[in-house]
């Protein structure tokens, strides 16, 4: 199937988002953007939900794992360990995080940080959120744009930033006026056609290979796929570091991250919102399971069809197909085109989910937390929606920047860089909400809070490339969150003014 015509149907999925943009976007305003007017339907959030935290990630990332013993911290199905993790954080966001939401009030989840400690931490811990997800929401972006720049629009000659740059003008077009409003509804489409792009491939090549299920279970299990559990209590894949660190990645990047918090409070009411959560931790261990299965029945596709191991390499056709290049490499080059096709729209549909949400949390969060636009009375509402379109064109060219950026990286598994990153970037807000919660005690309106928040990430920096050497072989992994939120946790004690503690 030629390039061309590939490309034909990510024009005409993005025709579709513009048709379902138009229709949810009548009449809204900077509530639509922000919350959706706090009348979402919660079954739709929690839909859409799973493909805004799976993403291109998941989609091209997860299954490349599964066959790559090339020091990755997950191999074989060891990244379920971290989807342990993330089942027990869910329950915690949805009883702890969100009856704090709701009892507030909450537009920005960063204004608790405001009403507890005041304008600095507050600030703090805005600023956090905006980089991390600016450069996670970039690193999800850039994969997916770098695998149809590399099998789909190489061969039509269209450079790399103009792909990135078409790409973002495309998300920016249906997301510039509904916001939240819009995504509740494209989600949930882009969350159907990802999921459908992952069964269709998984029935095809299982069937494809002439497996029953027990039989597939036996072939992977033979090839040293299905081992889950690490229990090498030096490596970073140890099973322990996983699950402790999969929960408080999830209760970082999902609980304390504006993009994902600002869907659920838009839902009309508390136990709404916590049946969408727990509805939805539910699907993603089973879709995150599926995808390991995929990964699975891909190296065993190309194995049966000339591939060969080589040094950790997996190479077929002279090219080394490991890791994050697998699954488009088989349903592009491999797969009829009827499943080509599916493959792509499953591609963009990941793309977008985590790209719409990210530009639009962002927006809302600069607006409102650095900007103080929703309870500035100088600025009528037109005034206020024209800042607001203003800040979402602008972080749409820092998504460009930072695009770019990756692409001169090119790292083969942007899995592991976004984990590694959310550690130091996430557990700052960690420590700050964490404080705010479990302690009584209060912090000096000083510029000493935003100090607590950047040393700890340079301290857990520091110790996480001597690890090794100071701790006899012994390696930090995902816990790098955990250990980046108790720095900050201790450095705000150290701070925070001793008369209060009987307050």
């Amino acid at each position: 199937m030629s390039s061309a015509l590939l490309f034909s149907f990510v024009v005409g999925y993005f025709l579709l988002l513009l048709l379902v943009a138009y229709r949810t976007s009548r009449n809204s305003n900077n509530d639509s953007f922000f919350i959706g007017n706090r009348n979402s339907n919660w079954l739709l959030v929690s839909f859409g939900m799973i493909g805004t935290s799976l993403s291109g990630v998941t989609f091209v990332s997860v299954p490349g794992t599964v066959g790559d013993f090339t020091g990755n911290a997950y191999k074989a199905f060891g990244y379920f360990q971290v989807v342990i993790g993330y089942w027990i954080g869910y329950f915690i966001i949805a009883f702890v995080l969100l009856p704090l939401y709701y009892r507030l009030q909450l537009t920005s989840i960063y204004n608790y940080l405001q009403t507890r400690f005041g304008n600095i931490a507050y600030k703090t811990g805005a600023l956090f959120f905006i980089i991390s997800r600016t450069v996670g929401a970039t690193a999800r972006l850039y994969l997916v744009i770098n695998v149809l720049q590399i099998f789909i629009l190489d061969e039509i000659g269209l450079p790399f930033g103009v792909t990135a740059t078409i790409i973002l003008l495309m998300i920016l077009l249906y997301t510039f006026e509904g916001g939240v409003k819009t995504i509740v509804y494209t989600d949930t489409l882009q969350t159907t056609f990802m999921l459908l792009g992952l069964i269709v491939c998984v029935i095809y090549i299982t069937q494809h290979l002439d497996f029953s299920f027990s039989g597939l279970v036996n072939t992977l299990d033979g090839k040293g796929y299905t081992r889950l559990f690490n229990t090498d209590v030096q490596s970073k894949g140890f099973f322990l570091k996983q699950i402790v660190g999969g929960m408080f990645i999830t209760i970082a990047m999902t609980g304390l991250d504006q993009e994902m918090m600002q869907k659920n409070i838009s839902v009309k009411n508390l136990k709404d919102s916590q049946k969408n959560m727990l509805l939805f931790s539910g699907v993603m261990v089973l879709v995150n399971l599926l995808f390991l299965l995929l990964g699975g029945l891909l190296y065993l596709y190309v194995l049966n069809n000339g591939g060969v191991y080589d040094h950790h390499s997996l190479i077929v056709n002279g090219k080394n197909v490991i890791g994050d290049d697998i699954f488009p490499t088989v349903a592009l080059h491999y797969l009829p085109k009827a499943i080509a096709v599916i493959f792509i729209i499953g591609l963009i549909s990941a793309l977008f989910p985590s790209a719409d949400g990210a530009l639009t949390a962002l927006t809302s969060s600069f607006c409102i937390d650095m900007l103080g636009l929703k309870t500035r009375t100088d600025k009528d509402e037109k005034q206020k929606k024209r800042i607001r379109m203003t800040v979402h064109i602008c972080f749409a060219i820092v998504f460009l920047v930072w695009i770019l950026i990756f692409k001169w990286i090119n790292d083969k598994s942007i899995i592991n860089i976004i984990l590694e990153f959310a550690g130091y970037t996430y557990g700052p807000l960690l420590g700050l909400f964490a404080f705010g919660i479990f302690t009584k005690r209060r912090l000096p309106e000083t510029w000493s809070i935003t100090c607590v928040c950047l040393i700890a990430p340079v301290i857990c920096y520091i110790v996480s490339k001597n690890a090794a050497q100071w701790f006899g072989g012994f390696q930090i992994g995902i816990e790098l969150l955990l250990l980046n939120g108790i720095l900050t946790f201790l450095g705000l004690l150290i701070v925070s003014k001793k008369q209060d503690l009987t307050n």
